[in-house]
């Protein structure tokens, strides 16, 4: 089959590539809305690579959340590439040759067009990051399982039990005050939190708290108050979880992000609100008591809050996006636009 070229030859794989990147980049979610990931679209593959430029040096030096950002929008490529009728291999590496190439795209195939694909697609537009409290409203058992399931088979989620949610709030407490003790990681989050809607990265204040919320697992603090206003919920009803997996080194990471991608739209397809809690990962110390959750040789990625948005609250504003000409390069293919 010649995968260059597809609906009647108007279209050419690159152009798809080209589209499927772009959906990637305006709406994969990242911590701190750091956006760091490149794509170069190639005639025949496509590729992605780890943007150092915008790593937060200071709270993730390992690049742990970096990658695991990346891993959000490589899935977030794969389901845009499923909507347009299109398969593929992923190839996942750390070339010594090509420094922060983490995956590469190529076997393109045609596939047909589900209606889940097209329905995946659709959710990628609507999923975002709401942090305020939850309604008191808990998750069914079966809305559990069906998000947990969607982690796929490289990284796993498990839910935390009452005494355990008590251990992450004295984690994530934990990790606040050693944060707020270090100039460099304040200054690092009063760069990105310190944003207008216009300059297209990291978190302005409207999609912040007016107020900390009153929760039994705190919240992130950015050191300000934002303008997003918060009803009367609590976290009460609310599920945590612990995302985590075998491997502790960048292919790890990077499937953390792809199933978080993954877990997440399914999530929002069932009217379910995802909080990703970072800091308490980013801290050796706090990662490593909640490591003491699972068994000997797993690793914890991220810990989630999952819940139902309080209906009081309104609906969230979303965070603003860099264009997606900054990052993605078609030069390999000669192309001047994008999709």
């Amino acid at each position: 089959m010649n995968t260059t070229t597809c609906e009647s030859g108007r279209r050419t794989l690159t152009d798809v590539l080209i589209e499927a990147a772009s959906v990637a980049v305006s709406h994969a979610p990242s911590v701190l809305n750091t956006q760091p990931w490149r794509w170069r679209v190639h005639t025949d593959r496509l590729e992605l690579f780890a943007d150092r430029s915008r790593q937060l040096t200071a709270t993730d030096p390992d690049g742990r959340l970096l990658t695991l950002s990346c891993g959000t929008a490589l899935h977030h490529a794969r389901v845009a590439l499923a909507a347009r009728g299109w398969t593929c291999r992923v190839h996942r590496t750390t070339s010594a040759s090509l420094p922060g190439l983490l995956a590469v795209l190529t076997g393109f195939d045609r596939i047909a067009v589900t209606p889940r694909a097209r329905h995946e697609e659709y959710v990628l537009g609507v999923r975002h990051t709401d942090r305020r409290p939850v309604s008191d409203e808990r998750l069914a058992p079966a809305v559990v399982r069906a998000i947990a399931a969607a982690a796929g088979d490289r990284a796993h989620l498990h839910v935390l039990t009452g005494e355990q949610v008590f251990d992450l709030s004295a984690a994530s407490s934990r990790a606040a005050a050693l944060q707020v003790r270090d100039p460099l990681a304040c200054a690092e989050l009063r760069y990105w939190t310190s944003r207008t809607m216009g300059e297209g990265t990291g978190l302005p204040d409207a999609v912040l708290p007016e107020r900390p919320p009153q929760t039994t697992v705190p919240g992130r603090g950015f050191g300000h108050a934002g303008t997003l206003p918060i009803g009367r919920g609590h976290d009460r009803a609310a599920t945590y979880a612990l995302l985590y997996g075998d491997d502790d080194d960048p292919g790890g990471w990077l499937a953390a992000g792809e199933a978080l991608s993954s877990i997440w739209l399914t999530a929002t397809s069932l009217n379910v609100s995802v909080l990703p809690i970072s800091d308490v990962v980013a801290v050796a110390g706090t990662r490593e008591r909640l490591r003491r959750m699972l068994t000997a040789f797993d690793h914890p990625y991220l810990a989630l809050r999952l819940g139902i948005a309080e209906p009081e609250s309104g609906a969230a504003r979303r965070t603003p996006r860099l264009p997606a000409a900054q990052l993605i390069d078609t030069t390999p293919a000669n192309r001047a636009q994008y999709a």
